[in-house]
């Protein structure tokens, strides 16, 4: 009996990891949601106010942040593996 509570136990221990990892990327993901949605925002104010100059700034900011933040998650993948 102890064996089969064990590798329940054992079992229950991995699922959680991977739950907890899956969670961990879900959050990832509403992050990169939510600035995606705070870049769209602030970008229709200057098109709306017909800003093309700003609208142009917004977008090379975004650009790099998204590139910097591409260029970081290879890193931390090639060295996971």
């Amino acid at each position: 009996m102890d064996k089969v509570k064990r590798l329940l136990n054992s079992d229950l221990r991995a699922r959680v990891e991977v739950l907890e990892k899956e969670i961990q990327e879900s959050r990832q993901l509403n992050m990169r949601l939510a600035e995606l949605v705070d870049v769209v925002t602030e970008l229709l104010v200057p098109l709306a106010e017909r800003d093309e100059e700003g609208a142009r700034q917004l977008l090379a900011r975004y650009r790099n942040e998204v590139d910097s933040t591409m260029a970081g998650d290879r890193v931390g993948r090639d060295s996971s593996q």
